[in-house]
């Protein structure tokens, strides 16, 4: 199946922590912007991650309605099926659910996960990130280790966020002391004590390096990612594992360079989100369109337009591809390109 059983998924990641790359992850909100992602992945021969966040999921269940629950489960339901026509294998995620979220985004889906398994199919989504990032660490830690023995049950993934990343993402804000946007080896070690290293559930860990949400040029945002390959020496010899024990997100990477995505990847980083660069991607393409056709798309003195123009397929055809081609670029700058499982 194009989207990935549970194994397949636990596969993907081991894949990509040993080959020292990362897969994208791309944040969606409408049938366009799924389209647009397995186009993409399709023509880098990678596999990926579509990942719905709060605002998204309500955007799918329709702007004047906002049932996020709904609206998730038509996201996973639309790339189950749509998904089939493309050789390559997706995952299925939710992004950031904050604490007042949980009972309207996390727990429905998770609850109808557990109807589906139960019956004998596999989980709607692969795996689910908790955000506990607003919250005390100790009440992170508390909230994310009730979820994971119910992710376990259903042989899905828990993301946590152990630090803060800055910035804002569908109106999840943080603002603070610069020295919250760097997680700690003590912080990891607290949250490791509790959640174990798999043992009680695999979970996936968005530590934070100086990230942040939105929109900044190169340079402008100071972005540590060595310190993740510190904390995984830390967590390593407190622990006695072997290197890199943790498998790690990248949060907040619009603007960094291909120096820092690699350090970090290289660091045990096995998942980046991608959201603002492909957004920008979509809504460029259409911009430009709009301007270089604009007596076509526009009823102008009187005059009829040119309805092949105006007709959402066609510029919405352009926005695909455009953003089709960032996701390409996604896959190149990680290391994901070409290796797709079923290549």
């Amino acid at each position: 199946m194009p989207v990935a059983t549970p194994d397949q998924y636990a596969d993907m990641l081991d894949r990509a922590k040993a080959g020292g790359f990362a897969y994208p992850a791309i944040n969606v909100s409408s049938s366009q912007t799924i389209n647009a992602v397995l186009q993409g992945l399709t023509e880098a021969g990678s596999d990926g991650i579509l990942q719905v966040t709060t605002g998204g999921a309500d955007y799918f269940a329709g702007h004047t309605v906002k049932n996020r629950a709904t609206g998730a489960l038509a996201f996973a339901r639309y790339v189950t099926e749509v998904a089939k026509s493309y050789p390559i294998t997706v995952a299925l995620h939710t992004d950031h659910c904050p604490k007042d979220a949980l009972p309207s985004f996390v727990l429905p889906l998770l609850e109808a996960s557990e109807e589906q398994v139960k019956a004998g199919g596999e989980p709607i989504f692969q795996s689910h990130m908790w955000d506990g990032s607003a919250v005390p660490l100790d009440e992170n830690i508390e909230i994310a280790a009730e979820l994971l023995p119910r992710m376990k049950n259903i042989n899905s993934i828990l993301e946590v966020e152990i630090g803060v990343v800055g910035g804002e993402e569908d109106g999840v804000k943080h603002e603070g002391s610069n020295e919250a946007l760097y997680t700690t080896v003590a912080d990891v070690t607290k949250a490791v004590q509790t959640l174990g290293l798999g043992e009680k559930g695999r979970y996936i860990s968005a530590l934070t390096f100086g990230n942040v949400h939105g929109v900044y040029k190169p340079g402008n945002v100071k972005l540590r990612p060595e310190l993740l390959g510190e904390i995984q020496e830390g967590i390593a010899a407190a622990f006695g594992t072997d290197a890199k024990p943790l498998d790690l997100v990248f949060h907040g990477g619009s603007g960094s360079t291909e120096e820092e995505i690699a350090l970090a990847v290289a660091n045990g980083v096995i998942k980046m989100n991608i959201d603002t660069d492909t957004q920008y991607a979509f809504t460029r393409s259409v911009a430009g369109y709009m301007l270089s056709h604009y007596e076509g798309v526009l009823k102008i003195d009187g005059e009829v337009g040119n309805k092949k123009q105006y007709d959402p397929r066609a510029w919405g055809k352009v926005a695909e591809t455009a953003m089709a081609a960032r996701v390409v670029e996604a896959t190149q700058q990680l290391g994901s390109h070409g290796k797709s499982l079923g290549a």
